[in-house]
């Protein structure tokens, strides 16, 4: 079993890993039926779990500019 929150981490250690880069930013939105279900019992309900590395946690201007990009329509 996976969960959200370890896919997200493991995928940004996985990109910091194999790049080497400054700075790290992994977003995911997914939905799921057991909180449809079960939980807030809303259809479409979609979990938002994030994970920065580096710059973009040393840097707010940088983080800022990534978080944005991805609160934008078709982003």
């Amino acid at each position: 079993m996976q969960n959200q929150e370890r896919l997200v981490q493991q995928v940004a250690e996985c990109l910091e890993d194999a790049l080497k880069p400054k700075g790290v930013g992994v977003i995911l939105h997914a939905r799921h039926l057991c909180m449809e279900m079960r939980g807030v019992q809303i259809a479409g309900t979609v979990t938002t779990t994030s994970a920065l590395r580096g710059v973009f946690v040393d840097d707010a201007r940088c983080r800022r500019e990534f978080l944005d990009v991805d609160a934008k329509p078709g982003a």
